[in-house]
């Protein structure tokens, strides 16, 4: 064991303790995968991550760095808060991008390209594994699950892009953040929860006051049952390329997540051509060593 630099990073949010946060370890060489999954369970945070240098297959690809992305109990092949926080903290560090404007992040599911959009950094989406419709064997569960009629559901879909989300859409934002998921039923889901914000209403979300289109939550199976993850970056990636898809959604928005947790995380989706960028502001708020 020996000191390494760390950082935790609060991401989606411009105002430190009001979005997710995430635990960057600078260098993870030499660490086994057991050590990276006690440190992340230790960590207490959905989600802790583990920088390398890359592969040789993808540093011949263009890659600036590998990570390694974990949640309570397994290792994730790709996850979108911890892609751009890690992007941040590797940036802040004095990492070197080899093409300017531009940063290639390595992970379990490939290559994911990064862009600065001034202060913000936002990721090209990637490919969903599987997409859809969802089974109606599973719409129902999930009713049963979230405590909202099966009626309430108007669209569902496979939001599959390394964590396998499956997305509803509900009529309301006031409907989403009255939600008190039954675990149990839920149990080893990874439930996407979303509804326009607003008056506009389901295909017509243009935002509310504040600009925000849509309110998301997002569940997941941690050790101690069903989490509610903070900001999620990879159902937001999903959900965008389902809802624009759609045409569900403008081709560009700001979804608010965090707001049933007493976060205020804001993900800023733009569609440009065939790619959907995932964008949010990060803020470091731990900086010092960790003994691993």
């Amino acid at each position: 064991m020996h000191h390494r630099p760390f950082k935790q990073v609060d991401v989606f949010t411009a105002h430190a303790y009001r979005g997710n946060p995430l635990a960057v370890v600078l260098d993870g060489t030499g660490l086994s995968t057991e050590a990276m999954q006690q440190f992340t369970d230790w960590t207490n945070l959905s989600e802790a991550t583990f920088l390398l240098p890359p592969t040789e297959a993808g540093r011949a690809a263009g890659a600036d760095y590998r990570v390694r992305i974990f949640c309570p109990g397994r290792e994730l092949p790709f996850a979108g808060h911890p892609t751009l926080g890690s992007c941040h903290a590797w940036l802040e560090a004095g990492g070197q991008p080899r093409t300017a404007g531009q940063v290639v992040q390595e992970c379990g599911v490939g290559l994911v390209r990064l862009r600065r959009d001034g202060a913000r950094l936002a990721f090209a989406a990637p490919p969903l594994r599987q997409s859809g419709p969802l089974p109606e064997a599973d719409v129902q569960l999930i009713a049963r699950g979230l405590g909202v009629a099966r009626s309430d559901i108007v669209a569902h879909a496979w939001c599959d892009n390394g964590p396998n989300w499956r997305g509803v859409l509900l009529r309301s934002a006031e409907q989403v953040l009255a939600l008190r998921p039954d675990g149990a039923v839920l149990a080893g889901l990874e439930v996407g929860v979303v509804a326009p914000r607003g008056q506009a209403g389901v295909g017509r979300a243009q935002g509310d006051a504040e600009g925000i289109a849509f309110e998301v939550r997002a569940f997941f199976p941690g050790h101690d049952g069903l989490i509610e993850d903070p900001v999620t970056g990879s159902l937001n990636a999903a959900l965008a390329q389902w809802l624009i898809g759609a045409g569900l959604a403008p081709p560009r928005y700001v979804a608010s997540q965090g707001t049933a947790l007493g976060r205020a995380g804001r993900v800023h989706v733009e569609q440009q051509g065939a790619e959907i960028w995932i964008g949010g502001d990060s803020v470091t708020c731990v900086a010092g060593q960790v003994l691993l």
